[in-house]
């Protein structure tokens, strides 16, 4: 009887153990590097595009069509030259451009303003995918590394199991560190710009020690041709204003790690810019209070309750608090109640106390996400505001029925509501549906037009009160007061009117605050393009 021999076992060179930990640390750098320019990559379109959940993702979507490319081609790659030299020649090239990314871009973002300015739709979202294509380059390089690793690691075929899990799991904590390391480290503390050069030489100088290790000596010169170039390039770029300010003087500008944050100043006003800048979140000029845009409307939501004297609230909760605008004429209007101001973002709280005044002893700061702070408070309040964009979106979970009942638990028996929602001169479909929901959960809710900037106020009462409470209110205001001022003005320009139906209801379970301005801002877009000769 004849046996058959055993089948042979595919083996491959076994590395030394030196070699494969090197190997097991490009693995672990890619990963992180991978992840990590993804998520700068989001910092550089943020002052321009914004980073609503559209922008999301098309980048993660992306970046996972381009990793995908790069497990492919590196697998095949790997199978035909299964040469360490050639995989740090690859992560070496991703590092560098990693490294450039930001200076690429940077043509293409200034682009992108031209286009918005012109209202060129196309230009300006066309300008957004050639930001997301050079994204391209890096991400399929690093997409190499998992197959090429595997190829390399393998001792045969027994252990493929092993060798695959390691280098993947190897790759996917490297994917975590990277979603942390530029966020809670790098971008706040050296900004965007540096995190992709420190991302790229953390990356970069593993793949030149590897390829001095195997001796590949030209290709470790040209890499290091390549990264002084980078070098030079971000000297000779390191100055200059990540965005240029939409209009006056750029005075400051700072990264947290929820916004790029600009102060701009136009004679003697600041005006308080976040990301892609369309919109002013605070205003302060010390020669004049007012300013004729909706932060000054929220003083006179009291005066829809019946009133036989001036308007009076104890108390205050503001939802968005930026650079408190609206604390500020709180106080003003009604002394020195108290304020709690809610602020997710402690840079602004920062920026606002250093250039907009926001040193009022009764506002206390909370920095804290807004929702959390209202489900966690037994306080009761006269007043909840809530101005809280992420330009142009309002987050959703602060727009939604369920919010809004915690809102109306939250003040008391007299208490108003005031939300600031955005729009354009003909198009209410955002304030229209706000307005729904809250009539939803309120007895009663009114609108106003500001009279400066395309934005309505949207007012709720806690107790049954009439549309005619307001003029009947305003005029046992004391002549000449600021209540007065605005009550006037808006009674003059503001189209007051009361909400009376329920159609449309946000829920947190399906509240498409995003959709709804998307198709705000395409058809104004449209409409502009149609109207130009």
């Amino acid at each position: 009887m004849t046996i058959p021999a055993p089948a042979k076992t595919s083996t491959i060179t076994r590395l030394s153990r030196s070699d494969d930990f090197f190997i097991g640390l490009i693995v672990f750098l890619g990963g992180m590097t991978s992840i990590g320019t993804e998520l700068s990559v989001s910092r550089l379109i943020a002052p321009f595009f914004g980073d609503s959940t559209f922008i999301w993702a098309n980048l993660i979507g992306l970046t996972m069509t381009y990793l995908a490319i790069g497990y492919w081609l590196g697998g095949r790659l790997a199978d035909r030259y299964p040469r360490s030299w050639l995989l740090y020649s690859i992560t070496a090239m991703a590092a560098v451009w990693s490294a450039l990314l930001p200076y690429l871009a940077r043509p293409i973002l200034q682009f992108s303003l031209d286009a918005f300015a012109d209202v060129d739709i196309g230009s300006f979202y066309g300008s957004l995918l050639g930001v997301l294509l050079i994204l391209a380059v890096p991400i399929t390089l690093l997409g190499f590394v998992s197959p090429y690793a595997i190829r390399l690691r393998m001792v045969d075929v027994d252990h493929s199991g092993h060798t695959s899990g390691n280098t993947y799991a190897l790759g996917t904590i490297g994917s975590i560190a990277g979603s942390f390391l530029p966020v809670l480290v790098l971008i706040p503390w050296v900004g965007t710009r540096r995190t992709f050069l420190i991302l790229g030489g953390m990356l970069f100088v593993p793949s030149i020690i590897g390829l001095l290790r195997v001796r590949a000596f030209p290709q470790a010169a040209f890499a290091t041709v390549l990264a002084v170039a980078v070098a030079g390039v971000s000297i000779v770029n390191a100055g200059g204003a990540i965005r240029p300010a939409q209009g006056g003087d750029l005075v400051y500008e700072t990264e947290s790690s929820d916004n790029y944050i600009q102060v701009v100043q136009d004679g003697s006003t600041f005006e308080l810019s976040l990301n892609e800048g369309h919109a002013t979140h605070s205003i302060y000029d010390p020669t004049q209070l007012l300013t004729r845009g909706p932060w000054d409307y929220f003083m006179v939501a009291p005066l829809f309750n019946p009133l036989t004297g001036p308007a009076q609230i104890d108390s205050a909760l503001l939802i968005g608090l930026a650079g408190g605008t609206v604390s500020k004429q709180l106080t003003a209007a009604y002394g020195p109640i108290p304020i709690d101001g809610v602020e997710i973002d402690a840079e602004i709280a920062r920026v606002g106390r250093d250039y907009f005044a926001m040193t009022e002893p009764n506002l206390n700061v909370i920095i804290e996400d807004g929702r959390y702070v209202l489900k966690t408070s037994n306080e009761q309040y006269d007043l909840i505001g809530v101005d809280a964009y992420k330009q142009p979106y309002i987050p959703f979970q602060l727009t939604t029925r369920e919010f809004f009942e915690e809102v109306s638990d939250r003040l008391t028996p007299d208490g108003v509501a005031v939300i600031n929602v955005g729009r354009t001169d003909t198009d209410y479909r955002l304030v229209d549906v706000i307005a729904s929901t809250m009539r939803d959960v309120f007895p009663n809710v009114y609108v106003i037009d500001t009279e400066r900037y395309a934005n309505s106020i949207v007012i709720a009462t806690n107790s049954p009160t009439a549309l005619a409470n307001f003029a009947d209110s305003l005029a046992a205001q004391e002549p000449g007061s600021l209540i007065q001022t605005v009550g006037e003005a808006s009674i003059e320009s503001g189209n007051i009117r009361e909400v009376t139906e329920v159609t449309t209801v946000f829920t947190d379970d399906h509240a498409p605050v995003e959709r709804v301005v998307d198709q705000i801002i395409l058809e104004a877009a449209r409409d502009e393009t149609e109207e130009t000769p």
